[in-house]
């Protein structure tokens, strides 16, 4: 199935998930996903380790997901580490699995190093790896949108233009980064409407949990913290214990979202699934 189509039919939820490090993280990675299958999310999304490792471990989950589940994955792809051989060899591997669905991304650079370096005979950027993808194989691609602007651009502006030439390639829909101010997100559909990108936007969500999660995560990012946040999260005494102000946070961020009129969300679920659900279950849908 197109995951893109399913926004024309109805609000969808989606998940994103990462591949364990450990045997016993695969085995309570899938008592997590049984649990977040209850809510028929429309897919599941499945991330590459850092630097675009773990690839063969993101498509062996991907592949127990559709097969073992009966739930859509979309699997992760990166321009990190692969040269066009190696890419248009991993893609044949991708459709003989039957899975449709990709989120093609330029991909952070490995650690340890602070810019990204294409491969030899590789992609410096998503669009570039979209147009070979679609001279490949056809798939239905997601890609990445920012609302607040990519923290290596130099402003939102160009990070929209650089937006345009992916949906420009071929990209069918757009899933969010994080962001925890929506007046951020409104202001990026505002603008990237007034560049005729059309297609499907779906918000990206962190649920809040505690002020160092938040910290940590828009270090990484870039993404600012609104005022009335860090007040209600400082309210909770420890910041590594669960933060129910954070939790009613993400609740009431969610349901503006709804009433705005999105047509999905896809949460960040960090492979745990009690606090999706709490927030799922507070939703207006």
């Amino acid at each position: 199935m197109k995951i893109s189509k399913l926004y024309d039919e109805k609000f969808t939820l989606s998940f994103e998930i990462f591949p364990p490090k450990t045997e016993q993280g695969m085995l309570n990675l899938f008592k997590e996903l049984e649990i977040l299958s209850r809510h028929n999310p429309g897919y599941i999304s499945v991330t590459y380790g850092a630097g675009g490792s773990t690839q063969e471990k993101t498509l062996d989950i991907a592949v127990k997901i559709k097969n073992d589940l009966q739930m859509t994955p979309l699997v992760h792809f990166t321009c990190v580490g692969s040269d066009k051989n190696e890419i248009k060899e991993y893609l044949h591997i991708i459709k003989e699995n039957n899975i449709s669905n990709i989120l093609a991304l330029r991909g952070d650079p490995p650690f340890g190093e602070k810019s990204f370096k294409p491969g030899e005979n590789g992609f410096s950027y998503a669009n570039e790896l979209i147009n070979y993808i679609n001279t490949i194989e056809k798939f239905n691609i997601a890609v990445a949108g920012y609302p607040e602007g990519h923290i290596e651009s130099k402003n939102l502006d160009e990070d929209i233009d650089n937006l345009k030439r992916k949906v420009d390639e071929g990209a069918d829909f757009i899933i969010t980064q994080l962001f925890y101010d929506n007046n951020d997100f409104y202001n990026f559909i505002d603008k990237i409407e007034q560049k005729g990108i059309s297609i499907p936007v779906i918000p990206g969500i962190m649920p809040v949990t505690s002020l160092n999660q938040v910290n940590k995560i828009t270090e990484m990012c870039g993404a600012k913290i609104p005022n009335k946040l860090i007040t209600s999260l400082e309210q909770c005494k420890i910041d590594d214990t669960l933060c129910e102000y954070g939790i009613d946070y993400t609740i009431a961020q969610c349901n503006e979202l709804i009433s705005w009129g999105v047509k999905g969300i896809h949460f960040y679920t960090l492979n745990k699934s009690s606090i999706v659900e709490k927030i799922i279950k507070n939703l207006n849908i």
